[in-house]
């Protein structure tokens, strides 16, 4: 197995890292993946939000919920970015608004992730590590005001990265068999009843790891956090729709 394959397949969360900067010369090849990573059509329609001011930094991690992110020694945000186009449109003598397309917004939400996860598994290649960050969306309008984003921009994507500071347990994962499909969607009889050995696999993953034990299983999880309607949904649709994207 090759070096690649190895550090995809060894891919942990990290939240605890060590006090020291990672290097610009570092720093500037991740951004050069980053720069390299497929993009739709060619249009580009992501950018990176590099934050370092400490003030912005601790507003995200409240945003998030989650204080460490304040302390990594890189916080990036991965945006979905349609600006540029728009400024061009409008430079060339077109209409901008048409940067606000749902689809084209699409085109720059995959870009920004596919942006975001070639960073994070370079930066794991090279002994850094990572986590990522949805939770910049749990406020999405106020992750806009501190990133101070104009119109035809949304943020997608955080990302947290230094030298770890802690070696995790290998989470467990749905094995292949429910998740890799030939030709068609196939689905079990009962996906609780398929699910079944994945439960008690989690289940002693989260009774044995070193940090964070508790009583939990797979689908448990998913009555937890998906169990009822997201109350994200009018958030997001209303900053969104302020950031200048048509949804329909």
């Amino acid at each position: 197995m090759n070096e690649t394959v190895e550090t995809l397949l060894s891919h942990r969360t990290i939240r605890k890292f060590e006090n020291k900067p990672v290097p610009e010369d570092l720093m500037h090849t991740l951004f050069e993946v980053a720069m390299r990573t497929a993009t739709s059509r060619a249009t580009q329609n992501a950018s990176i939000i590099r934050v370092k001011d400490q003030a912005k930094r601790q507003r995200l991690a409240e945003i998030g919920d989650q204080p460490y992110q304040a302390k990594a020694p890189e916080y990036l945000v991965f945006i979905a970015d349609c600006a540029r186009a728009a400024a061009v449109l409008q430079d060339l003598g077109h209409d901008p608004a048409t940067a606000g397309s749902l689809d084209y917004f699409r085109e720059g939400f995959t870009d920004a992730v596919l942006m975001c996860q070639s960073v994070a598994s370079a930066a794991e290649s090279l002994g850094l590590g990572t986590t990522m960050l949805g939770s910049i969306l749990n406020q999405p309008a106020e992750t806009i005001a501190v990133l101070n984003l104009p119109q035809y921009t949304f943020p997608v994507l955080g990302l947290v990265l230094g030298y770890p500071n802690q070696s995790p347990e290998l989470k467990p994962r749905i094995p292949q068999d429910l998740r890799v499909m030939t030709d068609t969607y196939r689905a079990p009889v009962s996906w609780t009843d398929a699910l079944a050995p994945y439960d008690q696999e989690m289940h002693r993953y989260y009774d044995l790891r070193s940090t964070n034990q508790r009583e939990d299983t797979f689908t448990n999880q998913i009555v937890k956090k998906m169990g009822e309607f997201s109350h994200k949904d009018s958030l997001l649709t209303a900053a969104l729709a302020a950031q200048g994207f048509h949804l329909g």
